[in-house]
């Protein structure tokens, strides 16, 4: 990954368009889709909707990063952590999509678990890859790896809705691209097999399981084999984090949704000059990092998502 922050080009809402299956919410936005076509609210504006399933996710909180952009990533992940669980209706659970840590050192892994258990909430992690940095990732499996399987990916099931956390950065490929393995494959195929189609899906992990730019890395290359197995059911939600800005993604009855980091921005791929932390006018750092917060709609189809900036 480059790390020349000055080598980094922002994406500025206020001078472009929209970039092709790009959205940056530079407020909050509701998000619903219904027959594969997204619409789009401003908070004030959203259409209110009964919910029998919040919850929040977090992603990139690079906690051990220390350069100027952020010299206080701590700070902003626990910022980031009080706006997603302060809200009279607080999520049910929280779901961090990876790179939790920067360097995955024993210091900084339980610096998350403070301030993730500071929130009274239950926490769903997946690693990044600075996640699985030392111990031949035991540092990960032994913070996060309890009930899981092979390197860390599991599914659980709550009011109605089957979640599916998986790992694609340990074998990274090429470019970076992630990869599932054959083994996980397996597992996906015989973990969903049994399940009615009607059942709504959430997926989530690190790197997009869709390609969003192959030269920078971002995209899963095994991810549309992963897919074939949830082709059947009616709505299904993919969450991801790594590049740390929010794009959105809509094929059929799948809605694909990458999260901002709570640490730093990257730059727009096509548009920057490589991947890497991204420097920002002074004092606009926050209109960059946030959180989402999902909520089952409908059960036929995606979750609806609220990205928020932590000013917002």
């Amino acid at each position: 990954m480059s790390t020349d922050e000055d080598n980094t080009t922002l994406y500025n809402p206020d001078r472009r368009g929209f970039l092709k299956c790009m959205t940056w919410a530079g407020s909050a936005m509701v998000w619903t889709v219904s027959g594969g076509i997204p619409r789009s609210h401003l908070i004030g504006q959203a259409e209110a909707a009964e919910t029998g399933l919040t919850f929040a996710q977090v992603s990139d909180s690079h906690l051990g990063f220390n350069r100027p952009v952020n010299p206080d990533v701590t700070g902003t992940f626990q910022e980031a952590l009080g706006q997603a669980t302060s809200t009279a209706d607080k999520p049910a659970f929280l779901i961090h999509t990876g790179d939790i840590t920067h360097l995955s050192t024993a210091e900084q892994f339980d610096t998350a678990a403070q301030l993730l258990g500071a929130t009274k909430l239950q926490v769903y992690t997946v690693p990044g890859e600075h996640d699985i940095l030392e111990d031949d990732r035991k540092s990960y499996l032994n913070h996060y790896g309890k009930g899981t399987q092979g390197d860390g990916w599991y599914s659980f099931n709550t009011q109605g809705v089957h979640f599916i956390g998986l790992v694609n950065v340990v074998n990274l490929q090429g470019n970076g691209l992630g990869d599932l393995g054959q083994a996980q494959l397996e597992w996906l195929e015989k973990d969903v097999k049994g399940l009615p189609a009607s059942t709504p899906i959430v997926v989530f992990a690190h790197v997009p399981l869709w390609v969003v730019y192959q030269d920078w890395g971002w995209g899963t290359k095994d991810g549309g084999q992963a897919l074939t197995y949830l082709k059947r059911f009616g709505s299904v939600t993919v969450l991801n984090g790594h590049i740390h800005q929010v794009m959105q993604k809509v094929e059929g009855h799948v809605a694909f949704h990458t999260a901002r980091s709570t640490a730093f921005p990257q730059g727009v791929p096509g548009v920057a000059k490589g991947p890497g932390p991204a420097s920002v006018p002074p004092g606009e750092l926050k209109n960059f990092l946030g959180t989402a917060r999902i909520s089952l709609v409908s059960t036929s189809s995606p979750l609806a998502i609220v990205d928020t900036p932590l000013v917002g």
